[in-house]
């Protein structure tokens, strides 16, 4: 720990270090296990050495950010990232055989896994340490050189990245560039290897297209509006507390956060309820609680209030925690859990991601309109669903796509590192953890191995018969 958190440092070289991390892969173009190994290991050091450290910083970034939600939705997530990994590194690493067919015999066939160079990675704000640290720890184990780019919205945290990275890594394995979004856009452009950005879906399309200039191969984790599926029979007495801190974890700002509530039109003011009991249970006195986190800052503040305020004068009914709230604009930040009721596709808090501690709940009469619903929004990075039998629950996940589904919860099936995280069309292109991370920074190289004995040369000129004779009986095999 240490005693004073770091200040952002002046801007760096950012293509000097790109210089010398791409001089350093090309001495050392596939890292064994040990020093891949070695890598994790100073990164699970680095991240819990700084524990307080990094509890702090994001606090002091958001004005309050509970240490629970922190080491739970950051410190956790990295340690269990870093820990699956080293267990199942070697294996990942290895040569992969594959199956050679019949008219290549008796030749043999196997991919072949490297790294794929220098690795830029841009995080963002909600989640600062893990949402950096779980791409460059794919990128690490798969033997590449990173440059991570956190974002100017939480300084603290990223000066306090930048000066650990330092500490535990050179600067040609691993390094931090911070700045604004002037640094963003020239890291940006950069000819990585590859390039992985998390953040909203408007920034993500710039950063595909300054990625392009370079044939740069990109993975973009963005977001989108995931809806949560309540079906008939569901039991709001279980629904309504996994729903409720699914979507105020980080008081709301969290990627896989669920956007919407969809509920039979009989039941919305049920469901209405109980959410906000549900609320009130988990975040009495939200105000002075220590345990629900701020919104990050003034303009997002400003612009979740007015997504409330734009749906209520719509004709959207607010069911809020502490009456008034919602308007008052607080010193620390905090907004107050709210549900609306009576939500049309006019307003905006249906058209954009909210990001923040409010949950429309939009009424449905079949199954078929709700997944109609569902489909003519553009394809979210998460779906949740609550109750249904198993017919049901088939028919919603083969007529809708999404990145990720968890059932009867919400947000767990990002902590499985067994599988793949991603999004889809405009929630994202590409996916990570575990060893999809893996294979997204490492290129899978195609080895045929020709033995000497072959009849490959019964196709080569002078063509005649022999040639018509050896390519029938190919295609009979083939």
């Amino acid at each position: 720990m240490i005693d004073v958190l770091p200040q952002p440092g002046p801007p760096r070289d950012i293509r000097r270090l790109f210089e010398a991390q791409r001089a350093a892969y090309a001495g050392e173009r596939h890292p064994s296990l040990a020093q891949r190994h070695d890598r994790l290991e100073r990164l699970a050091t680095m991240t819990e050495a700084h524990e307080q450290d990094i509890i702090a910083a994001i606090a002091t970034d958001f004005g309050t950010r509970p240490a629970q939600e922190t080491r739970i939705a950051e410190l956790f997530v990295i340690s269990a990232g870093i820990r699956h990994t080293r267990r199942n590194l070697n294996r990942w690493m290895a040569q992969q055989r594959v199956p050679t067919p019949l008219y290549l015999w008796p030749g043999r066939s196997r991919v072949h896994r490297q790294p794929l160079g220098v690795v830029g990675v841009i995080s963002p704000w909600n989640y600062p340490v893990q949402l950096a640290l779980l791409p460059a720890l794919a990128a690490l184990a798969a033997g590449n050189r990173v440059m991570l780019k956190p974002s100017e919205l939480t300084p603290r945290t990223s000066a306090l990245l930048e000066h650990m990275v330092a500490k535990h890594f050179s600067e040609d394995e691993f390094a931090v560039v911070t700045g604004g979004p002037d640094v963003g856009d020239k890291f940006s452009h950069l000819p990585f290897d590859h390039l992985f950005f998390t953040g909203s879906t408007a920034v993500g399309r710039k950063i595909a297209l300054a990625a392009a200039a370079n044939l740069t191969p990109v993975t973009l984790e963005l977001g989108g509006k995931s809806p949560a599926l309540i079906h008939a029979d569901a039991d709001f007495g279980m629904v309504a507390p996994r729903l409720a801190t699914g979507k105020l974890l980080n008081a709301g700002q969290t990627c896989i956060a669920p956007d919407y509530a969809l509920v039979p039109a009989s039941r919305v003011d049920a469901l209405a309820a109980a959410i906000r009991d549900s609320a009130a249970s988990q975040y009495p006195s939200f105000r002075e609680n220590p345990d629900y986190s701020s919104i990050v800052n003034d303009g997002h503040f400003r612009r979740l209030t007015a997504l409330i305020d734009d749906a209520v004068q719509k004709g959207a009914r607010a069911i809020a925690l502490g009456s008034g709230d919602t308007a008052t604009h607080m010193p620390d930040r905090k907004l107050a859990p709210t549900v609306l009721v009576g939500v049309k596709d006019s307003m905006a808090v249906m058209n954009e991601e909210i990001f923040g501690p409010v949950l429309p709940i939009e009424a449905y009469d079949s199954l078929d309109q709700a997944i109609e619903k569902i489909n003519a929004r553009p394809r979210p990075l998460s779906l949740y669903m609550f109750g249904g039998d198993e017919a049901a629950r088939r028919s919603v996940l083969d007529r809708t796509t999404a990145g990720g589904v968890t059932i009867d919860d919400t947000l767990w099936h990002f902590t499985n590192e067994n599988l793949p995280f991603g999004g889809i069309g405009a929630s994202g292109i590409g996916a990570y953890h575990g060893e999809r991370g893996f294979l997204t920074f490492t290129h899978q190289k195609a080895v045929f191995i020709q033995p000497r004995l072959s009849f490959t040369w019964m196709l080569r000129p002078p063509y005649g018969k022999r040639f018509d004779r050896v390519f029938e009986l190919l295609k009979k095999i083939s």
